[in-house]
């Protein structure tokens, strides 16, 4: 439930590239129409209209339509259907963007963790410093609670600059990853949207509503089957109990927050069942690649790739099974 260079802000291909995807496939259609129109029912019998207001001036915003211009660009350069399209497109947003930044929020967090032994030291030191100094100084208690706290947080910050690893550097992948995924899910749905009327956007919707397979033939529809929802739940509740597996002796909190991230990941299933299957479809892709990189971010080899520390079993894939079984099955 997860990529970024830098956003060109535009709304068309530029000629030059249309002259190039010409070779491939017919010219790349403009993507200006507006998100007015109403979304492709399952049962057929009549579109919900969009929502207007903030929503629907983030689904008309500039990052939206560059998602859907890199989309069908993606779609006419590969020839390929769209849903393999689609899928192919997620895993090289993630494998290009994403998993670079989790890379480093790995190395990040890596080098906080190894800052624990040294800020310890230091708090002991400098709680004795601070109550020799209150004894002289006649604090109260609270008044060197204060004090200690302010200077401990100055040392602190003086050693996340040392080693050039502050904790907000590790959420950088959240601030790519949300807007990324943001984005991609609008301009799937704004591609999904029947617009009658307008050429260019109805070939779009006609492409998208034959570009299924299997079970989901239909991307402008709902899966009425229920199998992408489902996959796509199984796979996020995977990922979180591969997480869990990591934390051993998690605080009260931290087991509070990942129930909340399992109650969410089962609700997902039901929001996912209800839009588009292009959008189901490319969140379950998305679960599916992150949790791809995150098994290979474990091993050994690829750690020392990137100056991770290397984990401390040399089998962490034999590893994590067997405490998966034995968590799950014994």
């Amino acid at each position: 439930m997860l990529t970024v260079g830098g956003l060109v802000r535009c709304r068309v291909l530029q000629p030059r590239a249309r002259d190039v995807l010409s070779r491939w496939a017919s010219p790349v259609l403009p993507l200006t129409c507006t998100t007015e129109s109403s979304v492709r029912p399952a049962s057929g019998s009549g579109g919900a209209s969009a929502a207007g207001g903030w929503y629907g001036s983030l689904s008309d915003s500039a990052p939206v339509h560059l998602c859907e211009n890199f989309l069908v660009s993606a779609h006419q350069v590969t020839g390929l259907p769209w849903w393999l399209s689609i899928a192919m497109a997620t895993a090289s947003i993630r494998t290009c963007i994403t998993l670079p930044l989790a890379a480093y929020q790995l190395i990040i967090i890596a080098k906080v963790e190894a800052l624990q032994s040294e800020i310890s030291e230091l708090a002991k030191r400098l709680r004795f410093e601070v109550s020799l100094r209150g004894r002289e100084q006649g604090w109260t208690d609270k008044q060197s609670r204060v004090q200690f706290q302010k200077n401990l947080r100055r040392l602190v910050s003086q050693l996340y600059v040392r080693d050039n690893c502050h904790p907000f550097k590790a959420s950088l992948l959240v601030w790519v990853q949300l807007p990324l995924w943001v984005g991609l899910s609008l301009a799937l749905r704004n591609l999904s949207l029947d617009r009658p009327g307008r050429g260019s956007c109805t070939a779009l919707h006609g492409e998208l509503a034959a570009g299924g397979a299997l079970w989901f033939p239909d991307l402008t529809v709902p899966d009425s089957t229920w199998v992408l929802p489902v996959c796509l739940g199984l796979t996020n509740l995977l990922i979180l109990e591969v997480f869990s597996l990591q934390r051993v002796g998690a605080s009260r909190f931290q087991r509070l927050v990942l129930n909340g991230f399992r109650g969410f990941s089962v609700l997902m299933i039901p929001i996912a069942a209800s839009v588009p299957s292009s959008m189901a479809l490319y969140w379950f892709c998305s679960s599916l690649v992150g949790f791809g990189h995150n098994l290979l971010l474990r091993s050994p080899t690829v750690r020392r790739t990137v100056g991770l520390p290397a984990p401390q079993s040399k089998t962490p894939y034999r590893d994590l099974l067997s405490a998966f079984i034995s968590k799950y099955w014994r």
